[in-house]
């Protein structure tokens, strides 16, 4: 079996370095001089921070803001683990480019661009599709047999790495996650059963709107479905690959490729916080690079972060997916940074500077 995609992941991985420690003290040292009382923007500031490390610089602005939304089908609605079927994948992606979901209208006060991307629908969306990202036509039906083999998992993570290195040499300065896939949750929950060594029951929720009937069904067929591949949880393409999806694993990829590029990137909730987790695995330095959001209504939402040691810089209770939780964090990430670099210091606006006390 070729491992062509493997080695070339290997090869960008050990491209990425942690962020810039002397670009987060300069970003720290310069917010003690805003005019303002200090750390009074609380986690705000931190956010400035974390971007000036990511960036490598202390100076900087958020000039253009993409959204990279992964879409895939997975196998396993074919077990009753979803209240829709896979044919929902293809018409929510395709509304993506007509301006017809919720995540469109608020990227659009959000001053931030959409890339919906296919990389392992069912069915083609000609608005949406293009042979070099799709790595298959939906994964195979875990319950049964392995999602997809490891060389996919490596291409869906390679895919998520050019997609992120492409938008960043279009200008692209702060990139958001989202994705689009039915029976998506029950995957993460899956990976996520594994890498945090819990069981399905802990970590699985109702998705979409499953009644407790199917909710027991979800948790049954993820317990099995480890069961049968056995994941090696410090294996993380051997988790991906058997129990995971294409979505994850592209998203995981998009996390490696801002890391790469030094361009931070914004979780969004529940399955793209467990892609995050995957990047953070597959390579720790990458984690610098990763920006919080929200925290997802799912049960391992907390659990997944707290593994990440991020903390949320909103919480409405939101669940619903697409990457609308990253994009509605994107204006509170430009008011901290208008703050940072515009506001007066306080010897510019004559007031004695305040005294940082233990």
């Amino acid at each position: 079996m070729s491992e062509e995609f493997e080695k070339k992941l290997q090869q960008k991985l050990a491209e990425i370095r942690p962020a810039d420690r002397d670009s987060m003290e300069a970003a720290k040292a310069h917010w003690k001089t805003v005019g303002k009382p200090l750390n009074s923007l609380g986690k705000l500031e931190e956010a400035v921070v974390r971007m000036a490390g990511i960036r490598g610089k202390a100076d900087y602005t958020i000039r253009k803001k993409g959204l990279v939304i992964m879409c895939a089908d997975n196998g396993v609605v074919a077990e009753g683990v979803t209240q829709t079927g896979q044919e929902v994948t293809a018409i929510v992606a395709e509304n993506f480019t007509r301006r017809a979901t919720s995540v469109c209208l608020m990227a659009e006060i959000a001053g931030t661009d959409l890339f919906p991307v296919d990389i392992g629908m069912v069915s083609d969306v000609p608005a949406v599709t293009k042979p070099e990202y799709k790595v298959m036509s939906g994964t195979k039906d875990m319950l049964l047999e392995p999602a997809m083999t490891r060389e996919q998992a490596a291409q869906a993570v390679f895919t998520g790495i050019a997609v992120a290195e492409k938008l960043a040499g279009q200008g692209y300065d702060l990139l958001a996650t989202g994705e689009m896939g039915i029976g998506n949750t029950t995957t993460s929950s899956a990976v996520v059963a594994v890498l945090l060594e819990r069981d399905a029951a802990e970590v699985t929720g109702r998705g979409a709107g499953l009644s407790l009937e199917g909710l027991d069904r979800k948790i049954h067929v993820i317990r099995r479905s480890i069961e049968l591949h056995r994941p090696d949880k410090e294996d993380v393409l051997d988790v991906l690959s058997k129990v995971g999806g294409l979505d994850i694993a592209g998203l995981a990829g998009v996390f490696l490729g801002g890391a790469l590029c030094h361009v931070p990137v914004i979780i969004d909730g529940f399955i793209s916080s467990v892609a995050a987790l995957c990047a953070a695995r597959l390579c720790p330095a990458a984690a610098d690079c990763m920006m919080p959001s929200h925290k997802s209504g799912e049960p391992a939402g907390g659990m997944v972060l707290e593994a990440l040691k991020l903390s949320p810089y909103i919480e409405c209770n939101m669940s619903l997916g697409e990457g609308s939780g990253a994009v509605a964090a994107i204006p509170l990430l430009e008011m901290g940074l208008a703050v940072y670099r515009e506001m007066g210091t306080f010897d510019e606006i004559h007031i004695e500077q305040y005294e940082e006390f233990e």
